[in-house]
């Protein structure tokens, strides 16, 4: 089957000269003409083929053949239809007057490759020189981009992401939002394959305007990825106009970690919190079609159009948060019922807050012989966790430990926030716990601080712990940034280093006792784990 024979071109450019349009065809792979376009005098709109790809690696499985009346070569919207639309191939037919030989060029994608150029143009060609077997040339392509990708993909079996930073210059350090933003996506199981940031002011429909995006898309599409995660947040505009035009999923940072909360979630509490944030977060986001959702009514006077279906969703998601909000509020009452209890008891409480990754869980761990999950990522754990750790002079405290914090936590996750961290309201004493191995370590610091202020739990007593000494080169830059805070540096899978702490616990709770030594309560045989 060739590209497109010397007398459909011919007659292409024949009719084209007469109407003085663009005209094009639209041809699948056994040469069947599925539409006929018609343009102006310098373009041509293609019609709705549908979002959906045949497959991994495989392109629509239709070509573009159309005319230009002025010789002109294959434009900048040529190229970006045959990237956006996944076309087997884009020809332009040379319509001038008197054109002899009749000419013809084409475009075709290109796999990844190390000049990374995302496609091949082949000039001006005699049409009846040209020699190509379309349909095994497309086939060899198909198959060339499928063994590109093959390698990498079978390394995981995760969602492959590209992900997509904009510096648009009021970011103090763009650098570790970009590394932040990698560290989210590993935490919530996806492959990173590529990283794309643009330095430019925000595009008001785009995020990092049309051009960029044809190419990035092109580019996702050669590393066979399934998922476009962008940063800044998106508007819900942006969310809509992104997702028409590419092929492929669409998020932002807000939705990454609302996934990894969705992920991590374990009590019914947490499950709650994390879906109404979710509803909330997408209620904004839910756009329709118009009349063409609409539920026709019958009846005299109700044949016009009805409830649309955007109209209905919005409805449905305005009463599932009313009735997420009542459980959560009898969750509340029966949190206050406890804490009361507690209060009664003459319970006294420590919580451990910090930002997420920071060490937390592990300190819980080595203090308390407690088995809170404790990994190398970013709220690798969301439920509270608590545990009883027992002082000399039959003194004991409950150990609770909290779900990390993050910068620029998206408004719905503060609601969520707010009611996960009521325990702290009654909380005695804060450890705050700072990753002393980050170079971000006083940033991090600064916004956990920031937001306890937020959260109106700035007035509880803290005590500072720099943890992770174990992974500094110098130890001692540690003990020297402990002092600046007037913390403590630790590492918490080492119990020896964890003594000052315990000591300066004691020294705040019960003002100033000397404390010869500690054990977890499991010593004594009545080790109890609380779950709140």
């Amino acid at each position: 089957m060739s590209l497109v024979t010397p007398e459909i071109a011919a007659h292409l450019a024949q009719l084209s000269r007469e109407i003085k349009r663009q005209l094009g065809i639209i041809v699948d792979r056994k040469g069947a003409i599925e539409y006929v376009v018609v343009g102006d005098a310098s373009r041509l709109e293609i019609p709705d083929l549908g979002r959906i790809r045949a497959g991994r690696s495989r392109f629509r499985g239709i070509r573009l053949i159309h005319t230009h009346l002025h010789g002109e070569p294959l434009s900048n919207d040529d190229l970006t239809d045959l990237s956006l639309l996944s076309l087997d191939c884009v020809t332009a037919v040379d319509a001038r007057e008197g054109s002899n030989p009749l000419r013809l060029t084409y475009a075709h994608l290109l796999p990844v490759n190390p000049s990374l150029k995302q496609w091949e143009v082949v000039g001006w060609t005699p049409a009846h020189s040209l020699d190509l077997d379309f349909e095994r040339f497309i086939r060899e392509l198909e198959n060339e981009f499928a063994r590109r990708s093959e390698a990498p993909a079978a390394q995981s079996a995760n969602n492959r992401a590209v992900l997509v930073y904009l510096d648009d210059g009021r970011s103090p350090d763009p650098t570790w939002e970009v590394e932040e933003l990698g560290e989210l996506a590993r935490s919530a199981g996806l492959r990173v394959v590529d990283v794309v940031r643009q330095r430019r002011p925000p595009d008001p429909r785009y995020l990092i305007g049309r051009g960029r995006l044809c190419d990035l898309i092109v580019k996702s599409m050669q590393r066979e990825a399934d998922l476009l995660v962008f940063c800044p947040d998106l508007s819900p505009a942006q969310v809509k106009a992104i997702g028409d035009l590419a092929d492929i999923r669409v998020i932002d940072r807000s939705q990454l970690i609302l996934d990894i909360f969705a992920q991590r979630a374990l009590s019914r509490d947490g499950k709650l919190q994390v879906e109404l944030a979710q509803l909330r977060y997408l209620a904004p986001r839910l756009l329709g079609a118009g009349i063409a959702m609409s539920r026709l009514m019958g009846g005299i006077g109700g044949r016009g159009p009805g409830e649309t279906k955007l109209e209905s969703d919005r409805r449905r998601i305005k009463q599932r948060i009313q009735n997420l909000e009542k459980q959560l509020l009898a969750l509340a009452s029966q949190r206050r019922e406890r804490r009361k209890r507690r209060d009664r008891n003459r319970v006294t409480t420590v919580a451990i807050v910090g930002y997420t990754n920071a060490g937390k869980s592990s300190l819980l761990n080595t203090l308390t012989h407690a088995k809170a999950i404790a990994e190398n990522k970013l709220f690798a754990t969301l439920d509270p966790f608590s545990k009883r750790l027992r002082f000399p002079h039959d003194r004991e405290i409950v150990l609770t430990d909290t779900v990390g914090f993050i910068r620029d936590l998206p408004p719905d996750l503060k609601a969520a926030f707010r009611a996960t961290l009521e325990e702290l309201d009654a909380a005695d004493l804060l450890i705050h716990v700072v990753d002393a191995s980050s170079p971000r370590a006083d940033e991090q610091l600064d916004a956990v601080e920031k937001l306890l202020a937020e959260l109106d739990l700035d007035s509880v007593p803290r005590i500072t712990v720099f943890n992770k000494i174990d992974r500094l080169p110098n130890p001692e830059a540690a003990r020297n940034m402990a002092l600046r805070h007037s913390g403590i540096a630790v590492c918490a899978l080492d119990r020896q280093t964890l003594r000052p702490l315990v000591e300066r616990i004691e020294s705040v709770l019960w003002e100033g006792r000397a404390l010869s030594a500690f054990q977890p309560l499991g010593g004594s045989g009545h080790e109890e784990e609380l779950h709140s």
